[in-house]
């Protein structure tokens, strides 16, 4: 049934829901760039980077001025973690009365992160697949019969000289049902759009980068290490960039607050998994990551200033903006119909409570005086 549900859609051939819903945009998106005149398929991810951003620019811009609210209430937090020392539960109920008070939300983090995550599943799909080179396939896996039909019918030939390493066609019939047991295998055009559809697969290899391989192993900037695995200068800067907005949103270190400890170690472990992702991950999807962070930064500068990122290390330069010296944000009033508290007077009793007017107690006042009076006449 899926096959007749994507047929004629926009000259797509073959679409399977749930996955397809959300990946297909983006690789069609992905390889329109890609097919604009000048364009590399290092150009085209870029720009790809910056659309998708901008387009979740309002998302990230509510998730940052929720940070630095959150920055600026660190005093307040503070002072209630000092008057509740000891007592977990009452300083995370008014922590959370602050936030609350203050309209900070928490976890307003989340829905970006969530959202990002399966654009980057959607794009190492379309690394993989605009490359048009399936890597690590055994034909003896279970799957022979499907994958004898493909090859018969020159859908999938292999590489000389890699093992295990097959090429996909560009174009071949689309639905034919050996694909539901190995998608991986469908021919490109058959996930295109009419005006964008390929002649030949997408060419990975950008020269301006010394001839990187995007959908590829970073090989070009790498220093190899042990055990096959390699250091990728590509890596490393995504890391760097990872780190700085990472370190511009975290909360400064607090002894008080147990869970800063783990904030502290999170600013640190995300880069150092970067770097580890540099050394399995095809180039391509770190070179997403650098653009990607880096538009974050200017983001996030353009809001909240430099943050918390300095001091960095001990070093602290002159032109960067102490974030000490915001002011402690005010609670908010909470206005009432009670008249404004009075200062309380001196209880007085030979005044009765129906006497005079509390405001003004010079009447009486004047009645003590002339009982005063009438007194020492007698």
């Amino acid at each position: 049934m899926t096959p007749i549900i994507g047929a004629g859609f926009l000259g797509i051939e073959h679409f399977t829901p749930p996955w397809d819903v959300f990946f297909l945009p983006l690789f069609n998106l992905l390889v329109l760039f890609y097919r604009l005149p000048f364009f590399d398929f290092a150009l085209a991810i870029i720009v790809f980077t910056v659309v998708i951003r901008t387009v979740l620019a309002p998302l990230f811009v509510r998730q940052i001025r929720s940070q630095k609210e959150m920055q600026r209430m660190q005093p307040l937090i503070r002072e209630v973690q000092r008057k509740h020392k000891g007592n977990r539960q009452k300083v995370s109920e008014e922590t959370m009365a602050l936030y609350k008070e203050h309209g900070v939300n928490p976890a307003a983090g989340c829905l970006p992160v969530i959202l990002q995550l399966p654009i980057l599943f959607a794009l190492y799909q379309a690394l993989i697949r605009a490359s048009g080179i399936i890597q690590g396939f055994r034909p003896d896996s279970g799957n022979q019969a499907a994958f004898d039909v493909l090859q018969a019918q020159n859908l999938v030939t292999a590489v000389e000289g890699r093992t295990d390493w097959y090429e996909i066609a560009v174009n071949g019939a689309c639905n034919l049902p050996e694909f539901n047991q190995l998608p991986q295998f469908l021919p490109l055009n058959c996930q295109l759009i009419d005006p964008i559809k390929l002649t030949q697969p997408v060419d990975t290899t950008i020269g301006w980068l010394l001839g990187l391989d995007l959908a590829q192993i970073d090989t070009v900037f790498a220093l190899p290490l042990f055990g096959g695995f390699a250091l990728s200068l590509l890596a490393v800067i995504a890391a760097v960039l990872q780190f700085v907005q990472v370190k511009m949103t975290s909360p400064r270190p607090n002894p008080e607050d147990p869970t800063s400890s783990m904030t502290s170690t999170m600013t640190y472990t995300f880069p150092l998994l970067t770097i580890v992702w540099g050394g399995i991950f095809p180039s391509g999807l770190i070179l997403y990551w650098i653009v990607y962070t880096g538009y974050l930064v200017v983001q996030q500068y353009l809001i909240m200033g430099w943050g918390n990122l300095f001091p960095l290390f001990g070093w602290s330069p002159a032109w960067a903006h102490a974030p000490e010296a915001d002011a402690a944000p005010r609670p908010k009033r909470v206005e009432t119909t009670d008249a404004p508290a009075e200062t309380p007077q001196p209880a007085n009793p030979r005044v009765p409570a129906s006497g005079g007017n509390r405001s003004n107690p010079r009447p009486a006042n004047r009645r003590q005086g002339n009982a005063k009076r009438r007194g020492r006449k007698r």
